[in-house]
């Protein structure tokens, strides 16, 4: 597959992806991650292995599209994904279920 990082293309396949990284040692995982075999990856971590440049040459989104069209599983950095919202108190509950308003009017 073709893909364009750091302005420059190259001709990534999914076994030379895995070929690249055989061997390497995880670092630790603080931002965007890819899962290549068993183990879990920083995204620029993977571009600087396979793209042979420095990792502020690239952006993690542009590493992050290659691998998932190459078929590797991505994962947003820890904390990115939304908090959920907060649970309603009971009197919410209630009131919802009676057709009131599920938030109090302030």
């Amino acid at each position: 597959m073709r893909c364009v990082i750091a302005r420059y293309p190259f001709d990534l396949t999914k076994q030379g992806v895995l070929d690249s990284m055989k061997g390497v040692t995880p670092q630790p995982v603080t931002g965007e991650s890819v899962t290549i075999g068993r183990r879990r990856y920083p995204v620029k971590q993977v571009g600087e292995v396979v793209t042979r440049q420095d990792s502020r040459d690239f952006s993690g989104a542009e590493v992050t599209r290659a691998m998932t069209r190459l078929g590797f599983t991505c994962h947003p950095a820890p904390g990115a994904e939304p908090a959920p919202a907060p649970a309603a108190s009971p009197v919410q509950t209630a009131s919802a279920m009676l057709g009131g308003p599920a938030q109090p009017q302030e």
